[in-house]
């Protein structure tokens, strides 16, 4: 069996769980009481429960806490695909590329 991963000792279980009351994200709430839950000396698994996920996604979790704090269990923003199409293909972005020839200099 593996050592589990320390929590930092900077917080105390009362602290998340103020921290969870307080917060208007209820995924970010559902950590911190996951955790707030270790804090009190109960195992990985029951965590888990309280959380409602695995093992592996707990340990992440804290490894996120110990490196971040309470803002490190925020949903972040996936990246997402990157863009297909170059800077000046969007419409509008490389207009001086695009410049029209003046009409009344042209000789046309």
């Amino acid at each position: 069996m593996a050592i589990p991963v320390a929590l930092r000792g900077d917080f105390k279980a009362s602290q998340l769980r103020g921290l969870a009351r307080k917060t208007k994200d209820g995924p970010q709430a559902r950590r911190l009481l996951a955790v707030a839950a270790i804090y009190d000396g109960a195992t990985r698994t029951e965590a888990a429960k309280i959380g409602g996920v695995g093992l592996q996604i707990i340990r992440d979790w804290v490894m996120r806490f110990n490196a971040r704090g309470a803002p490190g269990l925020l949903d972040g923003k996936s990246p997402g695909q990157p863009s297909k199409l170059n800077e000046c293909a969007t419409p509008g972005d490389c207009a001086d590329d695009r410049e029209r020839p003046d009409r009344r200099r042209s000789t046309v």
